[in-house]
């Protein structure tokens, strides 16, 4: 009987517990694998399953935005002490010429460009009283972030008139003095030439006064001698004769051609015409260039105003002499063949002189004032 009892208990006991099971199983069942123990449960080539990461906000805004930024390009302007300019107008633009940008250094003399295209650029920096600069071609890529070297500004070099205050008188009058002491070797006048390229003009006055110190100066009777001579030897004008006679008539005759030439080439016409009748040493440049303005200045001349122009003077001073020289020359050798010839020569000759002035004559000239190198 207690057998029948404990058999049924035990029935109730395992019927109980298998109400139990079922009721548990399916939540179980419900319930997935947990993710730490996926990787004991996978095989072992299964791919893993990947985590989403989150994404900043400031980087999908860029990632929004255009791909290509633009090119910065800054620096410094300062002067040559080193201290910053303020206020000085900076421009970058394109060597083709398109319209620039424009900013102002600030108080501590930087600017900036911004959002510049990439290219080639130039950049241009100008101040009050100061002087500009001027780059090289700047080449900028996308996203350059571009610090020139310190820029610096020279100050503007300041235009100043001088007036110098004289007697006109006295001033042309010391051109005289200083031309009448240059000869060369000592000797041979050489009036007509002046070392100063800014040497004041010649009144009048003077241009007379130095023309007849030249016309009877112990040298040119000796030289106007020489020259008479050699026409002799040659025989140039047989009108002359020979002989004494004939010597004598060419010295009369090429001592008349020097007076007129002089009188009226280096100081009648230069009175009128207000040009100055001596020759202005160059001394600088080319051997090319220094032969081209000797010989130029038989033809051109420079004004009592310092502006060069045609040489009046000396061309129809020489053709003046050549006409009067119609007068005393033989009958069979006047005309207007006279007239040029003799004006021609004169004319050539002096180109020849001018040669000579240029290039050999300064270092043989005495009395040459100090400072007086030609051409500044």
């Amino acid at each position: 009987m207690l057998s029948v009892q404990c058999a049924l208990v035990a029935m109730r006991s395992a019927g109980l517990i298998l109400l139990l099971g079922m009721a548990v199983l399916p939540q179980v069942q419900a319930q997935p694998p947990s993710i730490a123990a996926a990787p004991a449960l996978a095989l072992p080539d299964a791919p893993q399953p990947q985590t989403p990461q989150p994404q900043n906000d400031s980087a999908q805004n860029a990632n929004a935005a255009s791909p290509s930024a633009g090119a910065t390009l800054s620096g410094t302007v300062l002067d040559t002490n080193g201290d910053v300019v303020q206020g000085a107008r900076v421009a970058v633009r394109r060597p083709s010429g398109a319209s620039a940008q424009i900013v102002q250094s600030g108080s501590d003399g930087q600017f900036t460009f911004n959002n510049l295209p990439p290219g080639p650029y130039k950049l241009t920096v100008t101040a009050k009283d100061m002087g500009a600069y001027a780059s090289a071609v700047i080449s900028l890529q996308t996203g350059d972030v571009r610090i020139l070297p310190k820029i610096v500004l020279s100050v503007a070099a300041a235009s100043t008139s001088i007036t110098v205050i004289g007697d006109k008188e006295e001033l042309a009058e010391e051109q005289v003095q200083i031309a009448v002491q240059q000869r060369v070797l000592g000797v041979i006048p050489n009036f007509y030439m002046t070392f100063d390229w800014n040497a004041p003009p010649m009144l009048a006055r003077q241009k007379f006064q130095l023309s007849f110190r030249s016309m009877f100066d112990p040298t040119a009777f000796a030289v106007m001698a020489g020259i008479a001579g050699a026409e002799q030897y040659k025989d140039v004008y047989p009108g002359f004769g020979g002989g004494l006679s004939g010597y004598g008539k060419r010295y009369g005759a090429t001592f008349a051609n020097h007076v007129s030439g002089q009188l009226f080439g280096r100081a009648i016409y230069p009175a009128l015409f207000r040009q100055d009748p001596r020759y202005f040493y160059k001394g600088k440049g080319s051997v090319r260039s220094r032969a081209l303005y000797a010989m130029s200045a038989a033809v051109i001349a420079r004004g009592d105003d310092g502006r060069w122009r045609p040489n009046y003077s000396n061309v129809l001073g020489d053709l003046t002499a050549g006409a009067i020289s119609n007068l005393y020359f033989p009958s069979s050798e006047r005309g207007a063949s006279l007239v040029f010839f003799n004006g021609l020569t004169e004319i050539g000759a002096g180109a020849v002189e001018n040669i000579l002035k240029e290039f050999l004559l300064k270092d043989m000239t005495s009395h040459i004032p100090r400072g007086a190198n030609g051409q500044p």
